[in-house]
């Protein structure tokens, strides 16, 4: 495989803005003065960084729907559960410095009267363990929700319902605090990490760098796939699966090898997410958070990656300024923007910077071939 056919143009602008935001959004935070006018100010790059992991999320998401066809409404579940595992270590690293000065036990816990850790917190002090969860843990529960789902060959809207119960499950295992990570509140006040406390300048800047290289390393890891010949196959799921299955294709083994790779890639967006914005509650697994990279999908383009990426982090600028400006008209923007795009953009903006494309080299075409007539 060529890397002009793993990288298409778009990929290459895509991976180009990416580097560029790496050195200028914390070159202009840390280096330039707060009375610059060109100063980033510190709030806003943990703001930015929160953007890429949403970015990353809806490659997951763009993954298996825009290429295999499967739409899945649960997706926020695996993205909470890697921000609940790296929410899990930053509460270890808490230490003896908490409100009841406990070295072992959260304060939460020390709270809830518990004398000692329970056991699936064991080795979340140590951070290589911590990130391994991260991929294992969404994995996990992909791998078993899908042996069982694509076995029995459920799909279309079906598979959508089940995946929205799957988190909505979670939603309320975790709110009634079943679990033992916080209940309602969550795991929250987190200290530092490596040592290096999370509010610093440099840290903040270390996230967002660290949250950009995730996400050209998801793009890449999309764009190997998307382009292989497993990538065609799921192509080939998505538009004619029936068909795809007498050819001879075990159709089950490409979606389910796809949909655990999209989990832990959403677990990953959550692992990164959680130490920018300091918190991780049980809203995440909410099945709304779902509903809405779905819609990030949507806007930016089904099937184009690059789409998914600019679809999450327009989508989540205009929600930070609507819910700032007029936060009750933002789920009524939401869904009218949902129905526009349905009914007006089906592929989305990249489908319409295509569209204007194609009508350019029309427009070529035609002087060309009015040239010689003339």
């Amino acid at each position: 495989m060529t890397s002009t056919r793993l990288i298409d143009f778009k990929g290459y602008v895509f991976l180009a803005v990416l580097v560029a935001a790496v050195v200028i959004v914390p070159g202009l935070n840390l280096l330039l003065p707060a009375d610059n006018p060109f100063h980033i100010p510190s709030y806003l790059v943990p703001l930015l960084g929160k953007y890429l992991t949403y970015a990353l999320l809806a490659l997951a998401v763009d993954l298996v729907w825009g290429y295999c066809g499967i739409l899945s409404l649960g997706h926020g579940a695996f993205f909470a559960l890697g921000g609940y595992a790296i929410g899990m270590h930053l509460m270890r690293e808490i230490g003896p410095r908490g409100v009841y000065a406990n070295p072992e036990l959260p304060d939460f816990m020390v709270f809830l009267n518990l004398k000692e850790l329970p056991v699936w917190w064991w080795g979340f002090d140590f951070f290589p363990y911590a990130a391994l969860m991260v991929l294992l843990v969404p994995g996990a529960l992909a791998f078993v929700f899908g042996w069982f789902a694509f076995r029995s060959r459920v799909t279309g809207v079906y598979l959508s319902i089940i995946t929205q119960a799957l988190t909505f499950a979670l939603l309320l295992a975790f709110f009634r605090n079943d679990m033992i990570m916080g209940g309602n509140n969550g795991l929250t006040d987190f200290k530092d990490i490596f040592g290096i406390p999370l509010q610093t300048q440099g840290m903040r800047a270390s996230l967002f760098a660290l949250s950009a290289l995730a996400l050209g390393l998801g793009y890449l890891l999309c764009r190997y796939i998307v382009t292989s010949n497993f990538g065609k196959v799921l192509v080939a799921v998505r538009d004619q699966e029936s068909r795809t299955r007498f050819l001879g294709y075990k159709v089950e083994n490409y979606k389910l090898v796809v949909w655990v790779i999209s989990a832990m890639m959403a677990g990953v967006a959550g692992a990164l997410y959680v130490p920018q914005v300091g918190i991780i509650n049980p809203g995440e697994f909410s099945p709304a958070n779902s509903i809405e990279a779905v819609i990030w999908v949507a806007v930016g383009g089904r099937g184009t990656l690059v789409g998914a990426a600019l679809g999450a982090v327009l989508v989540n600028f205009a929600k930070t300024w609507l819910t700032g400006a007029f936060p009750e008209l933002w789920l009524f923007a939401l869904g009218g923007l949902f129905v526009v795009v349905t009914l007006f953009l089906p592929k989305g903006i990249m489908g319409l910077i295509g569209s204007m494309d194609s009508v350019k080299a029309w427009t070529t075409r035609r002087r060309a071939v009015a040239k010689p007539a003339e």
